[in-house]
């Protein structure tokens, strides 16, 4: 007879190893376990997450008591005969109320729907990975019934709590312990996070309308200094764009110059700039060789087409610098030949309309069954694809008999053309540039230019991306942002080194593996717009373990109606940036360059800090300081090659040659220093100071000499001085306060 130890030995070790909890009848009933080496997922019969314990911390990760069904079904209306009758028109959802594993299979039954969902199970050391295989129906036997349609599917929902920080583009919850995240493993799944009190809900779902079946996503729970080697797996597991190899290129640091206006012709002076600014990357942006987007025709000024393309990008990589191409990828230009003459067929349409009256070929009003109301009535966008003719109407009526009004027939070159009543036409979608048409992104119009595209980057030798007018196409956004961004990225061969884009979405994360670079700002506005959305966007986007870029920044000479951009305007971006670990983008504008009489103070600027921030000089205590955006920062070069950092803020001059002197004071090795030039030309300064108090220095240590008259000093001003005085930094300061130009 066997001893009772023996016999509950391994009933006590089933026990443990199943994991059990109490029923409210108060029976204990066993948990579903789904677990790895980093984490261990707790399902219950009844379908609910109740538990995920990261291992080596033994901490919970999820909410305690939220209890949340791990899958649930959408249907936009009740579509089941009975439920139909019961419920409101309006979409209703069903959660999970009964969960069991079978093998590598977890099975999912739903509140008062007859759905049994199979979700096959992907456990590695890194990873667990999820996926809906099957959805089975069971018609029950009273009633009229029959298989209902199921609009959207949650795969897997998770209460995860809150934590220091949370990627919402990643959609990662972590601190410096525990990093929580749930991502998708191929550009159907949509993912999302709502945010409650004490937790955020993790969800990785689907859309029928996108794809429904054999979507996936993958949860991953880990130190944060693990994440992304477990994202690295995941991406090559199901083979994704490289987006974790992307962010450890030592290209993934390096800010671009980005051409305008480039040919064979001026190419090199282009380039003599991009290294006096210290840029290891330059950009093309295509309008410089192509007419339109779309079909890509080349311009006059590039005779020898794709000979003339490659000349300038071998210079670039002759000069050490990767090459760079700007793109718009997802829409045409009005002058395209997918526009005009004769409009693609797989142009996106928003709205659709019915002829209510047959059309002539005279006619300057459309009526239609349909109310127009909400139409745009912006300028450039008002247009109609009636079959091959495009139409651009002034207004429209939105009481009976609707119509739109005003309209020009045969808009952009194309046909005028007749039509029967009942003839079915669309509002074209035009971007709200309005340069460009969009894309229908369910046709294949995207896969065509794409390829188009993938020869332009491979024969030209490019190696970086910029997918810009990321916002150019229809709902579902979450899907056709990536989608079209994947479409092109899947053209592009070698894949590029990292990419930027205009717009992010979920998946767009292993494409796009550089956040977004903002649009040009006033010189004037330069510091408040950095603040307002440069700033916030680099702190925001650092919790997806990604970097900005601290661009575009525009080069401007100084005019009539601006200052320009000026070198503390460029240290105040350049050393933002570096407190984030970004880099930047410099519009290589040659005209400005030229004229800019402080164009040599800029780019000595824009190159130190480039240099500290690939050499990783910077201390994590001064990369807290640089975060301050209300302590302006200036980094020296010394005579022994050595950067020094130091607080400065600017002095304000109150006379009117404020305009042209800027001056900033600040403390070096004890002594009150100040940093001084001319806006816009060159000129001469006096001061009333004692000789012996001063030593001037046209380059940081390299001193110079200077006139004086008795207990005045008269200091050449032009490009950037330096000054070093022998006074308080309070007396320091007011010298300039009221200096004028002599």
């Amino acid at each position: 007879m066997r001893s009772i130890k023996t016999y509950l030995f391994p009933v006590v070790m089933l026990f443990c190893l199943s994991g059990f909890r109490s029923g409210t009848n108060g029976n204990r009933e066993p948990d579903i376990v789904i677990e790895n080496v980093e984490m261990r997922l707790l399902i219950s019969p009844d379908g609910k997450a109740i538990s995920l314990k990261h291992k080596p911390t033994g901490q919970e990760c999820l909410q305690k008591g939220a209890e949340m069904p791990i899958c649930t079904l959408t249907e936009y209306r009740p579509y089941d005969n009975e439920l139909f009758l019961i419920y409101p028109a309006k979409a209703r959802t069903f959660g999970a109320n009964k969960a069991w594993r079978n093998g590598d299979t977890l099975k999912v039954k739903f509140e008062e729907i007859a759905y049994t969902a199979s979700i096959a199970l992907t456990v590695t050391d890194d990873y667990i990975g999820f996926q809906l295989t099957g959805l089975d129906y069971e018609i029950e036997k009273i009633g009229v019934k029959r298989k209902t349609e199921i609009d959207e599917f949650t795969l897997l929902q998770l209460p995860v709590k809150h934590r220091q920080y949370f990627g919402e583009w990643l959609n990662v919850a972590w601190d410096s312990e525990v990093a929580v995240n749930l991502l998708a493993t191929d550009p159907y799944a949509k993912i999302d996070a709502f945010n409650n009190k004490d937790y955020r809900l993790l969800s990785a779902g689907m859309e029928n309308n996108v794809k429904l079946m054999n979507v996936g996503a993958a949860l991953i729970a880990a130190n944060p200094n693990k994440l992304l080697d477990k994202i690295d797996r995941i991406e090559r597991d199901y083979h994704l764009p490289l987006g974790v190899e992307s962010r450890r290129h030592p290209a993934y640091s390096f800010s671009y110059y980005e051409l305008r206006d480039a040919t064979t012709e001026n190419i090199d002076r282009h380039i003599e700039y991009a290294k006096q600014g210290g840029f290891n990357m330059v950009v093309i942006y295509y309008p410089d060789f192509a007419d339109a987007m779309g079909h890509f025709p080349w311009k006059d000024t590039y005779p020898n087409e794709m000979d003339d393309l490659q000349t300038i990008t071998r210079k670039i990589r002759a000069a050490g610098m990767v090459p760079g191409f700007h793109i718009h990828y997802n829409k045409a230009a009005r002058n395209d030949r997918y526009v005009s003459p004769v409009p693609d067929s797989r142009l996106n349409l928003v709205r659709m309309f019915t002829l209510s009256d047959s059309l002539d070929a005279q006619a300057t009003t459309v009526y239609v069954e349909e109310n127009p109301e909400g139409c745009t009535l912006e300028d450039q966008r008002r247009l109609l694809k009636l079959g091959n003719e495009l139409i651009a109407y002034t207004d429209y009526s939105t009481e009976k008999p609707y119509s739109f009004t005003g309209c020009r027939r045969g808009e952009l070159g194309s046909t005028v053309r007749t039509a029967e009543k009942g003839f079915k036409f669309g509002l074209l979608d035009v971007d709200t540039w309005p340069l460009f048409i969009r894309f229908d992104q369910r046709t294949g119009i995207q896969q065509e230019v794409a390829k188009r595209i993938g020869k332009i980057y491979a024969e030209a030798g490019f190696k970086f991306m910029y997918f810009d007018g990321a916002e150019d196409v229809h709902p579902p956004y979450w899907y056709n942002v990536s989608k079209s961004q994947l479409t092109v990225y899947r053209e592009l061969k070698p894949a590029p080194l990292l990419s930027e884009g205009a717009l992010k979405s979920h998946f767009g994360w292993h494409i796009l593996s550089r956040g977004n670079a903002f649009d040009l700002f006033r010189p004037e506005d330069i510091r408040e717009a950095t603040n307002r959305y440069t700033v916030a966007a680099a702190r925001y986007i650092a919790q997806d373990f990604s970097s900005i870029n601290f661009g575009w920044n525009d080069y401007l000479a100084p005019n009539e109606t601006t200052i320009g951009m000026q070198p503390d305007m460029y240290e105040y971006i350049c050393s933002r940036g570096a407190a984030w670990d970004c880099p930047i983008a410099l519009m290589g504008k040659l005209d400005q360059l030229d004229t800019h009489p402080r164009t040599a103070d800029n780019l000595e600027v824009i190159r130190n800090w480039e240099e500290v921030r690939l050499k990783r000089w910077l201390t994590k205590k001064q990369k807290e300081q640089l975060k301050d955006t209300s302590q302006e920062h200036i980094l020296l070069k010394n005579s022994s090659g050595e950067y020094e950092l130091y607080p400065y803020r600017q002095i304000a001059n109150q006379t009117e040659d404020s305009i042209n002197i800027r001056a900033f004071s600040f403390k070096r090795n004890g002594k009150a220093w100040i940093v001084y030039w001319h806006t816009r030309g060159e000129g001469r300064i006096s001061l009333s100071v004692k000789p012996e108090k001063l030593r001037l220095f046209d380059e940081v240590d390299h001193e110079t000499a200077f006139e004086t008259s008795g207990n005045e000093v008269v200091l050449p001003v032009g490009k950037r001085h330096y000054i070093e005085l022998n006074l308080p930094q309070k007396q320091a300061v007011a010298l300039f306060e009221k200096v004028k130009l002599l």
